[in-house]
């Protein structure tokens, strides 16, 4: 990408930065965020012959590094009245993104009243409140970049990034929600939005290419103070660090919802109505034991919300719906956590329904800088929906038999307990189903010092329902898992393709020192997106440097390791925790496993790089050491876990971004209810149908939905039973 000449004189290049960036980032911003339904869909046939203009030669600058270069330079040239003035070339554009923005809205409202399908209603009411999302958030963005300061920079670009990578996920999740409607709305959306997927790539495409750029100038200006990890958010007031380092009986909380008459409220919406609005201060809800059975959205307004419950075994929200039922996956949901900076501590959130009725979410969070501290989430298939943008789980258990944690959020799991469930006969059990559908996305799941079990109706049937590592969503699908126990249930080969060889070349998966009579790598796949990490690029993966989790993670009340973790809180974690933890527990983090290991005693740098001790791994004892503090261990020759939601279950512990090869395609909107358990083949040949829609028995299908069969008795090469209806790209409409 030609950004221009500079000399060594480095007054000149600061200038050349300044102007460089401002100009370029928020060219991008709005390229990123057209989601105009009818710009420039028709070929303009670019300048005559004649001379190209200043302006011209500017916008083929700032396309040169995107996927959709025509589609880039059309958007831009229409309307710009030939100007070369960056910022003029921004306002000129963003004036038409809103024009056609509103005009979408009203096109998708006018489908609505017409369409006679719930379901083709529902998908089309989801889209529309995802593209409110999406410009919600360019908003909010175009602001910022309004009080653009040179020293902050960084930060600029890693929120466009986080912003950009959400918007891609919003765009998917839109098209996810036309499978099994009726007619042609799913196709008129699909080529309405065409243009919007693919500036949305060029977007990130032109930030990733100014971040890598300033990345090499290596000019200290630019890299703005970092935010020590024994800080609290700048956003955070006094008040807010008493109420979430204290414990529960020192908290004064702004509500309490108590089903017994004893708060202002009996159920939790009667609550939400008095939450404030677009306030930047924490705002506390006590939530007193008790199952809510309600559905509880934190709209994109409530900012800041924190929900203290009595324990996740104590407090559930509880719930039913399912893609069975006629729902799309994305409101199958329980609850949904849309606005930011929101935190959960000792909660339970399920959804009930049962793995007969495929498809059903307990938790949906779009929420960036979210944290959940001590909670449970409970399901079947799609159990805990990563949607979008950062978030941090500490000491947290989600159960579930397909996909039961997916989506396309930058997450990081620490001290977890992933439990699988027994699934309908013949399913596989994926625990993971990431979804990064470009390369550039800052977007994937890290597992760090976690448990891998299985509750005891599974074990029963673990030889003919396999549990997987995970399988691709999309193409980019990224995770992964480090310092965590692997139990024997989980297979030689470790990881399930989707579709035959979808995916498998572009994938990044990786395993760092875990452990478990699951773990060893010698017979696991040997695709193409497998990696092997160095030690500087494990340290990418880490809090502090994946999610910048030491600006807004420390503070909370909430244990935090910035940099590696081992599990166990062995003393070779390089922890760094909170005045308190658990506030209704009253756990500190050297409590936390049960096992009574020492806390960790020296504290990582800022930047969360580098172990503390003798660097080995933590292995698991056949006395099935926990990771999750809710946890207690039993004396068994196989250790049982009892899990501290009460469900009876009991769990048995057995003793960076590639370069897309080319560009993102846009893909179709199905997700499929189920897919064979294949074993995978090391190689695969065979590529993926165009598009698959698997039946439940079939190979997997491209979306989390299908259910994976159990038993790896065809290969992966293997043939779906049924023939795919939809692309593997298409993101499921009913999640994993």
């Amino acid at each position: 990408m030609a950004y221009g000449s500079y000399d060594d004189d480095s007054k000149k290049k600061k200038r050349y930065v300044v102007i460089s960036v401002s100009s370029v980032l928020l060219i991008s911003m709005v390229v990123a965020v057209t989601i105009g339904v009818n710009v420039n869909n028709n070929d303009n046939g670019g300048d005559s012959d004649g001379e190209i203009t200043a302006s011209v030669k500017a916008i083929k600058d700032v396309c040169a590094p995107t996927d959709y270069k025509k589609t880039c330079e059309d958007t831009l040239k229409k309307d710009a009245k030939n100007t070369s003035d960056p910022l003029e070339l921004v306002k000129t554009a963003f004036n038409a993104t809103m024009k056609q923005i509103s005009d979408v809205a009203k096109k998708s409202q006018t489908m609505i009243d017409l369409q006679k399908d719930p379901r083709t209603k529902m998908a089309l009411d989801q889209c529309k409140e995802l593209m409110d999302y999406a410009v919600g958030e360019l908003s909010k963005s175009f602001e910022e970049l309004g009080k653009f300061e040179l020293n902050k920079v960084d930060e600029a670009l890693v929120k466009l990034k986080i912003w950009l990578s959400a918007t891609i996920s919003h765009e998917q999740t839109c098209l996810e929600g036309f499978q099994g409607t009726q007619g042609d709305a799913g196709e008129t959306i699909k080529k309405a939005l065409k243009t919007a997927v693919q500036l949305t790539h060029n977007g990130l495409a032109m930030v990733t290419e100014m971040s890598n750029y300033l990345g090499q100038m290596q000019i200290p200006e630019l890299n703005s103070r970092r935010l020590l990890s024994q800080e609290f958010p700048s956003w955070m007031d006094g008040r807010a660090r008493k109420l979430l380092t204290a414990p529960m009986s020192e908290v004064k909380p702004d509500i309490v919802v108590a089903q017994d008459g004893s708060g202002q409220y009996a159920t939790i919406n009667e609550a939400m109505n008095h939450v404030p609005k677009k306030k930047n201060m924490t705002f506390v809800v006590h939530i007193k034991a008790g199952i809510y059975k309600e559905f509880v959205q934190v709209n994109r307004s409530m900012t800041h919300l924190v929900f203290i419950g009595d324990g996740p075994d104590k407090t559930v929200i509880s719930g039913s719906k399912s893609f069975k039922d006629g729902i799309t996956t994305y409101r199958t949901t329980t609850v949904a956590i849309v606005g930011d900076h929101f935190i959960a501590k000792n909660m339970g959130f399920e959804n009930t329904a049962g793995a007969i009725k495929h498809q059903a979410v307990a938790i949906r969070v779009l929420s960036d800088e979210s944290i959940f501290y001590n909670c449970r989430f409970d399901g079947y298939q799609d159990t805990l929906y990563a949607h979008s943008h950062r978030q941090f789980y500490r000491d947290c258990t989600i159960s579930g038999t397909i996909d039961f944690l997916f989506g396309d959020a930058a997450a990081v799991f620490q001290n977890c307990t992933f439990l699988v469930r027994k699934p309908l006969p013949n399913q596989a059990c994926p625990i993971t189903a990431h979804g990064r559908k470009d390369p550039r996305e800052t977007t994937g799941f890290v597992l760090q010092g976690c448990t891998i079990s299985g509750e005891t109706d599974y074990l029963a049937v673990k030889e003919t329902s396999k549990a997987y590592l995970g399988r691709p969503w999309k193409e980019y699908s990224r995770t992964i898992i480090m310092n965590t126990f692997i139990p024997d249930f989980i297979p030689p080969e470790g990881w399930q393709p989707w579709l035959d060889n979808f995916g498998l070349e572009t994938l990044f998966y990786s395993e760092v020192r875990n452990t478990g009579p699951g773990a060893p790598a010698m017979n696991r796949v040997t695709w193409p997106g497998i990696k092997k990490l160095g030690e500087e690029e494990i340290l990418k993966f880490t809090p502090a440097q994946y999610i910048q989790g030491d600006a807004w993670i420390p503070g909370k009340g909430v244990p935090y390791t910035p940099g590696l973790f081992t599990g166990n809180n062995s003393a070779t974690d390089a922890a760094i925790t909170s005045s308190s933890s658990s506030n209704s527990t009253n756990i500190s983090p050297s409590e936390s496993s049960s096992t009574g290991s020492t806390a960790p005693t020296s504290v990582t740098n800022e930047t969360g790089s580098g172990y503390t001790g003798s660097g080995s791994t933590t292995t698991k004892s056949s006395t099935g050491t926990s990771s999750n503090t809710s946890t207690s261990i039993g004396s068994s020759d196989t250790a049982t876990i009892s899990n501290s939601t009460g469900t009876g279950n009991s769990a048995i512990v057995p003793s960076f971004t590639d370069s897309p090869a080319s560009a993102p395609e846009i893909s179709s909107f199905t997700k499929t209810n189920g897919l064979e358990s294949t074993s995978p083949s090391a190689s695969p040949s065979v590529s993926p149908s165009a598009s698959p829609s698997v039946s439940p028995l079939a190979s997997p299908s491209a979306s989390p939905s299908h259910f994976p069969s159990a038993s790896p008795s065809a290969s992966s090469l293997a043939s779906p039973l049924v023939s795919p209806s939809f692309s593997p790209s298409a993101s499921p409409e009913s999640s994993v």
